[in-house]
């Protein structure tokens, strides 16, 4: 799991998306990678459906910014996603709710 790479894991990020757990769920998260692997993209979901691409878009509801190796080490379990928050790691903006909540929308391991 260690050689996954940005682009490996949000392309991937539609197929571990769990539509039952967002039910109602509206909303679109804009991630700024900085570090090895710097890039954007932003995960969409409306009406049951996952969409992921990259780039910027206009009007995110929550912004997360995060090292890239930081954010592969929380999606493959090395680095769990509440410490590197309180650690300065990952960077939110806006709806902190839907950071919280956002992690719920996804079988992690496919």
């Amino acid at each position: 799991m260690s050689d996954l790479t940005i682009e490996q894991i949000m392309t991937n990020t539609p197929k571990v998306f769990k539509p039952e757990a967002a039910e109602g769920v509206n909303t679109v998260v804009q991630f700024n990678f900085t570090g090895a692997e710097a890039s954007e993209w932003f995960v969409s979901i409306k009406d049951g459906v996952c969409t992921s691409e990259k780039g910027t878009t206009s009007s995110p509801n929550m912004t997360m910014t995060v090292d890239s190796q930081d954010y592969v080490d929380i999606i493959s379990g090395k680095l769990n996603a509440m410490s590197a928050f309180m650690q300065g790691k990952v960077k939110v903006s806006g709806d902190m709710m839907m950071a919280m909540k956002f992690p719920t929308f996804f079988s992690m391991r496919s």
